[in-house]
């Protein structure tokens, strides 16, 4: 699971494995350590119609509906956005990149892009 955070702009980006495991255990979490502290990130299903998210004590966890999950996982829907007041809210599925890369991208979903790209 990676995170972008721009402005009032919060992006989850999700790996295969990240989408399954969300769907099966309903929650997945990591953190970030900063010396003495860390900055956790997690996603959560909820039975709400809508994305939405909280900070508090240097967690900051993205709600999603268990039913986006499950659209995430089982159809061709790159990701679901949403606003809530001023911070824009996106979680999508993380693309194999179409340009070389040292990072392992085994479990990242085959680009869509990546026919027209050759």
């Amino acid at each position: 699971m990676k995170i972008r955070i721009k402005g009032n702009s919060l992006r989850y980006r999700l790996t295969k494995s990240d989408v399954a495991s969300i769907i099966k255990n309903g929650r997945l979490e990591e953190r970030t350590e900063f010396g003495h502290g860390a900055l956790i990130y997690a996603l959560q299903t909820t039975t709400d119609y809508d994305l939405s998210a909280t900070y508090h004590d240097n967690r900051i966890t993205l709600f999603v509906p268990h039913s986006m999950m499950e659209r995430l996982a089982n159809t061709d829907e790159v990701g679901f956005e949403s606003g809530q007041g001023k911070l824009f809210l996106l979680v999508e599925k993380d693309f194999t990149c179409l340009d070389n890369v040292d990072e392992d991208q085994s479990d990242n979903y085959p680009n869509p892009l990546a026919e027209k790209a050759k």
